[in-house]
């Protein structure tokens, strides 16, 4: 049965969907050499923010396969190793996207208010209205950045309070944007003009500091500044020398570059900050969607089926993996054939998608095709996170071309390898009940559904070939299950496809090649 360790304190609800399939540990707080010592022996790790799942950890992990953090960020794991190592990383995009966008929106009323100095002068006796007379967000221009889940309801509700909509998001369309009823600005546009600006991005090295003395300077002396989304993306010492010198109207963090937030400028500043906890999932709605969330996944890829959130996963999207999931299994099926047909070390892959194929993002095919290909020299070793990388240390050149006028099916693959035992290609597509068929080998039509054991051969087409390579087969007692050949003229080159119910006996390859007429002679198993 397998193990899951769950690191970090997640809603019952998660652990009893992780029940259904595993022994689950609820193990939280344990320092990094006792997370090393005993990551053997699980499958599946879920956590939170406060476990750090570091390079070590991964390394030390002989059988994990997924790694579910309940929450939107992946910061606290090492994603290239995981990657790497061919461990799937999963989040809960989603599952607290309205928390995180209300308390944004919360923390924007509040500065504007002086709402929790207001609070506390009046718990400590104090009637002093004239100190927080604040600001109207009506008719202001508030600036997102970043357009994602949650910046796109922060947007549609400041909208809603009347506000105008500046948006930064280099990923996002204009007509996207205006949809959202935004406008689609540059960043220091946005600076120059907004009132009030809210971050909604991740941390990477490119924007790492990205509200800094040089960008803050760009800013009006009125503007409030909101981060709920990552610490570090905001230069926390030149944000507070900007507040403490007026340069601009005040701040509301909810995170930071360093949590728990120590010793800090920002500490000493008065009603213009607002400092929070990290806030921004905790309501008792999100923590138990995360939870389900991340659990479903941890429990589908033990299950040996696909996450719908991989972070590790290009192009594998929750919304296109559903349409995709039988051309990914298409894919995987004859990049498995191809590599075995032109053998050994492979140096070329071309993937060409064919008629409605051609009009979709090919980078999912184009992975489990991949993924297909190694799956002979690999094994269990390679799967959808790892393909990649796999391809690219083993100097496979990698090629994507689309042909929308092949039309001999709604959708087709045809895929062509180079390999030690020459150039091989295959072609397939899915019939009406989605069920694969081989469509042509070598460019030889057929029409076969991929088996167990196959044998392939190419010969003359001329009287007598099929009727000894049968004979040859029963002399050896393996069984003929079908037999197709495929040619493109009369008593020329042709490939004869075999599905057998055994695989071939040692030796009897030779013997068909040695059978007049016959060129070559391949054998796949799937």
């Amino acid at each position: 049965m397998s193990k899951v360790l769950v690191c970090d304190p997640v809603d019952q609800a998660g652990i009893e969907i992780l029940s259904q399939v595993a022994q689950v540990d609820v193990n939280t707080g344990l320092p990094p050499a006792e997370l090393i010592r005993i990551i053997p022996e699980y499958d599946a790790m879920m956590i939170r923010s406060e476990t750090r799942v570091t390079k070590e950890i991964i390394e030390a992990a002989t059988q994990l396969k997924i790694i579910g953090r309940a929450g939107v960020g992946v910061d606290n794991v090492d994603v290239p190793a995981a990657t790497r190592k061919g461990i799937v990383v999963v989040n809960s995009p989603e599952g607290n996207t309205i928390a995180a966008a209300e308390h944004a929106l919360a923390m924007m009323l509040s500065l504007s208010r002086y709402i929790p100095e207001a609070n506390q002068s009046v718990k400590n006796s104090q009637w002093n209205r004239k100190e927080y007379i604040g600001a109207e967000v009506y008719k202001k221009t508030l600036g997102v950045v970043g357009l994602g889940k949650i910046g796109s309801h922060v947007a549609t509700v400041a909208k809603a309070l009347g506000m105008k909509i500046l948006a930064y998001d280099p990923f996002i369309s204009a007509e996207r944007a205006e949809q959202l009823g935004c406008k689609l600005v540059d960043l220091d546009w946005l600076f120059r003009e907004a009132d009030y600006i809210t971050l909604h991005i991740p941390k990477t090295p490119e924007t790492a500091n990205l509200i800094n003395a040089e960008a803050l300077a760009k800013m009006k002396p009125t503007v409030r500044i909101v981060n709920c989304a990552r610490g570090g993306i905001i230069d926390e010492d030149a944000l507070a020398e900007a507040v403490k010198a007026g340069k601009i109207g005040g701040a509301a963090l909810d995170v930071f570059a360093k949590e728990p937030l120590g010793e800090s400028n920002l500490r000493a500043l008065g009603k213009e900050v607002i400092l929070t906890p990290h806030l921004g999932a905790s309501t008792a709605e999100a923590q138990v969607n995360v939870a389900i969330d991340v659990a479903e996944q941890i429990r589908d890829v033990l299950l040996g089926l696909p996450a719908r959130s991989a972070v590790n996963i290009p192009g594998l999207y929750p919304d296109a993996l559903e349409k995709l999931k039988p051309y990914l299994q298409l894919a995987e099926t004859i990049g498995n054939m191809v590599g075995q047909l032109a053998g050994g070390r492979i140096d070329y892959l071309n993937i060409r998608l064919q008629g409605d194929l051609a009009e979709i993002d090919g980078k999912p095919i184009l992975i489990a095709s991949l993924k297909g290909l190694l799956s002979q020299a690999l094994r269990e070793r390679v799967n959808y996170v790892n393909a990649s990388i796999e391809a690219k240390e083993r100097g496979i050149h990698v090629v994507e071309t689309r042909d929308a006028t092949m039309r001999d099916y709604s959708g087709s693959l045809h895929l062509l390898a180079k390999g030690s035992l020459g150039e091989h290609s295959v072609t397939g597509a899915l019939l009406g009940d989605q069920e694969i068929r081989i469509t042509s080998i070598d460019d030889f039509p057929v029409n076969v559904a991929p088996t167990q054991h196959m044998l392939f051969t190419l010969h003359r087409d001329m009287p007598g070939i099929i009727g000894k390579i049968g004979s040859l087969l029963g002399s050896f007692n393996v069984n003929i299950a079908s037999m197709q050949v495929g040619r493109k003229i009369v008593r020329g080159d042709a490939v004869m496809v075999i599905s057998l119910d055994d695989p071939l006996p040692e030796g009897i390859l030779n013997e068909i090649t040695k059978v007049p007429g016959i060129t070559n002679a391949y054998t796949v198993s799937l």
